[in-house]
């Protein structure tokens, strides 16, 4: 160090460490810790981690620390030390051993691995370290893409899993944010014909110590340390950097990049200090109560990952939007996957759809024009509130996961709830008041059965996961078609290709925001393990060397997701009798039976029925759409008498294509098991 430091009292805003002049390394300091006697800043040498020197905290306003500090090296490193009571059952846990990550960290120099000996003699060897640099990134004037949400078509990506078997990426790049931008991978979603990329958590995360000890990662990233500093597991060089370049390429694409983020609770569950919970545990953190008195030895689980994020207090709330503004500002992503997102609006416990944080979104110029996905439900008291969240939110649809997967492996009595979920869940997503792209439409996501598992394993096989089985879903409505996992069989094969086409075309034929797992377009299979959180190995990496049934059946996907786009009725219905919308096409739905008569509702009551057979009319020059489903196992004759139509698709060929067929003054004999698509004389068959 060639200059002394020099201090003085800094400014209580904004939070975090702030460049105040580059050309004298002069950085201002603010951290929140209004129950802590006094605070120190650590700094470290950039390359080797070692002391550098131990700084005061000079000056307070109200619950803010503050310091200014002059003459600091390029890219040093940091961390705090928080003094007070060592008082647990009162709430106060300062341990003036354990240093901790300054929660508005913007960058961290490795990843944060748990190590017991490391923590308990010196936690500064153990903990990453806030990195003191300015960044200059040029965005190169890419803008983001905006995409409507009736118009989007999400793929749930992990950065490590979608490269680091992927042949066409450089092994130096796979598994990387780098890998994430590779040409082989942008080709392969455009090719797809999605809009949105969703990646499971990047914030900087920790691998619970349980894990650590079973020899295990928390490969989802579902145990946060840090909420604005992207992970450097995913670097080569520089996290903040390339995570950057990864945005800025997608959007030269014109593609979306949202993130699912975890404001529920953090990596300290454990009551490891690490970061809040040495400076201000009884703020950032809910306890129970009994008799009106809060539990400070008891935080509230209402995450299933023993502690739980107070979001109805200030300093919280503020955490959290500084984040969320952050990443759409100076990382530019589009939006947000709430991770249990009950939780982000608990009131005095309870959810609230008129919740502090839910209102600062909707009036927020930056978070309100974000795309907001909410996880409707978490484990806490009410915690399933699907169909609860604002209009401008859309929220995870898991009756529309169980109820497709229930219809087309041949549960008696479901044929209601499926045609309720594919035209839009209104019964949960109310006309009048919200649209139907609220709902989000998926078949699988990360924490449960892939697609592919949906259709060759009746039972979860989880025992790689050191929890005898224990964990993930019993309920997975799957079908194995006679053989419990993989077969060579030419006759199973065929069923299960065609149980995922099905599934396929009646998610990409809904109305609502699509999601789609990503892998399930490569036929990726877990071997049955509905719960691969802590596999970081070839069961959760995408394999993309496929066979002929897996390239026929990514064909099939690429060419549904062209149909959904062509055809503005597939996208978003304006019906009639709904007024959300009162401007534009309007359509309606007619519902027939299979001679070609209007259904009434004795029709719908019919237990034995196992098909619907619909059109969709148009108001203004969008096409009119006929939909045939039949889930039963038998042929049906499918009467259609008042104009032409011509097929686009048919899920009973192997490709669900077939050549032009046209429908007029006759009868089309649906297979059993499939479902076509057709289109009215003055639509165009899509181009396929």
């Amino acid at each position: 160090m060639n200059a002394v430091l020099l201090t003085d009292f800094g400014h209580a805003a904004p939070l975090g460490a702030v460049c105040t002049d580059i050309t004298i390394g002069r950085w201002n300091f603010a951290v929140y810790a209004p129950d802590a006697s006094s605070l120190t800043l650590c700094l470290f040498c950039p390359d080797t981690e070692e002391p550098l020197a131990e700084l005061p905290f000079t000056a307070r306003t109200g619950d803010i620390w503050h310091v200014q500090v002059q003459h600091i090296p390029a890219g040093s490193l940091y961390l705090l030390r928080a003094e007070g009571a060592d008082r647990p059952a009162e709430g106060f846990t300062f341990t003036s051993n354990h240093l901790l990550i300054d929660p508005y960290a913007r960058k961290l120099n490795r990843a944060v691995v748990f190590n017991e000996r490391l923590y308990q003699s010196d936690s500064h060897y153990m903990l990453a370290k806030g990195v003191l640099e300015v960044d200059d990134f040029d965005w190169q004037a890419s803008r983001k893409p905006q995409i409507p949400r009736e118009k989007t078509i999400i793929y749930e990506a992990h950065v490590k899993g979608m490269t680091m078997l992927h042949p066409q990426v450089p092994a130096e790049l796979r598994g990387t944010y780098a890998g994430m931008s590779h040409p082989a991978v942008i080709n392969h979603l455009k090719h797809l014909g999605v809009t949105t990329v969703q990646l499971l958590p990047v914030a900087a995360f920790m691998t619970e110590p349980r894990l650590e000890k079973l020899k295990l990662s928390n490969y989802w990233g579902y145990n946060p340390v840090c909420f604005f500093a992207p992970d450097p597991r995913y670097q080569l060089v520089d996290a903040v950097e390339e995570m950057k370049t990864l945005v800025r390429t997608y959007h030269q694409h014109g593609l979306e990049v949202i993130l699912d983020v975890v404001f529920n609770h953090t990596a300290e569950a454990d009551c490891y200090n690490l970061s809040l919970r040495g400076l201000a545990n009884r703020q950032y953190y809910l306890f129970e109560n009994h008799a009106d008195i809060t539990d400070y030895s008891a935080y509230c689980n209402y995450s299933g990952c023993g502690n739980t994020l107070n979001l109805a207090h200030p300093a919280t709330q503020k955490l959290v939007l500084d984040a969320l503004r952050y990443w759409l500002t100076e990382m530019q992503v589009d939006g947000f996957r709430f991770d249990l997102a009950v939780t982000l609006a608990r009131e005095h416990k309870r959810f609230t759809a008129f919740a502090t944080f839910l209102q600062i979104v909707a009036q927020d110029p930056v978070l309100s024009a974000a795309k907001l996905i909410a996880e409707p439900w978490d484990v806490g008291p009410y915690g399933y509130q699907l169909g609860q969240f604002p209009a401008h939110w859309s929220e995870l649809n898991d009756k529309f996961r169980d109820s497709m997967r229930s219809f087309w492996r041949g549960d008696h009595g479901s044929l209601n709830e499926f045609t309720t979920r594919l035209l839009g869940s209104r019964d949960i997503f109310q006309k009048h008041h919200k649209p139907a792209a609220c709902s989000v439409n998926y078949l699988a996501y990360h924490d449960g059965f892939t697609l592919h598992d949906v259709v060759c394993y009746q039972q979860k096989h989880n025992w790689l996961n050191g929890e005898q089985n224990r964990d993930g879903h019993d309920h997975n409505l799957s079908l194995n078609h006679g053989v419990e996992g993989p077969s060579s069989d030419a006759t199973i094969l065929a069923l299960r290709y065609q149980h995922k086409r099905n599934l396929v075309a009646s998610l990409l034929l809904s109305q609502g925001m699509i999601h789609w797992l990503g892998g399930d377009e490569l036929s990726h299979s877990q071997q049955g393990n509905n719960n691969a959180y802590c596999q970081d190995n070839e069961l959760s990496w995408l394999n993309w060397q496929l066979d002929y049934h897996a390239t026929q059946f990514q064909s099939f996907v690429q060419q549904m997701i062209a149909v959904r786009q062509q055809y503005p009725c597939l996208q978003q219905l304006s019906l009639l009798d709904d007024q959300y919308q009162r401007h534009g096409d309007k359509h309606q739905v007619h519902w027939l039976n299979a001679d070609g008569s209007e259904k009434t509702a004795a029709d719908w009551h019919l237990p034995a029925t196992r098909y619907c057979y619909f059109v969709i009319s148009s108001s203004g020059a969008d096409a009119e759409i006929l939909m045939m489903i039949n889930a039963g196992t038998e042929p049906i004759s499918l009467q259609l008498t008042d104009r032409p139509w011509h097929c686009v698709m048919d899920t009973s060929f192997e490709m669900g294509l077939v050549s032009p067929v046209q429908l007029a003054d006759a009868a089309y004999i649906q297979q059993g098991n499939s479902l076509s698509l057709w289109v009215s004389q003055h639509g165009h068959p899509a181009l396929l």
